[in-house]
C-alpha cells in the first residue's frame, strides 16, 4: 500500500479542507507541514509545484482542490 501525503501549513484553510475530506473516505495520510521543514518545501518544489495543499499518492502530485484530486482520491480508494 503507497503512502498517502498531504504537505500543509498550519493556517491553510483549502488545506484543511484536503485533510477533512480524505478523512471522511477513511484515506489515511501523512501531513507534512512546509513551514516546520526545508526538506518538506523542497519535496513540494521537486514536483514543480509552488504552495498548498499538495496530496501526492504513489509519484502522482496533485494541488488543491481540483477535479484532479478527486480523480486521485477515487484511485487511492481502489487501490486501498
Amino acid at each position: 500500500m503507497s503512502e498517502v501525503i498531504v504537505y500543509s501549513t498550519n493556517d491553510c484553510v483549502e488545506c484543511s479542507i484536503v485533510k477533512r475530506m480524505l478523512e471522511a473516505y477513511q484515506i489515511s495520510f501523512e501531513v507534512r507541514d512546509i513551514m516546520s521543514s526545508r526538506q518538506y518545501q523542497e519535496e513540494v518544489e521537486a514536483f514543480g509545484i509552488m504552495g498548498v495543499p499538495v496530496t501526492v499518492y504513489n509519484g502522482e502530485a496533485v494541488k488543491g482542490m481540483t477535479p484532479e484530486l478527486e480523480k486521485l482520491v477515487e484511485k487511492i480508494k481502489t487501490e486501498q
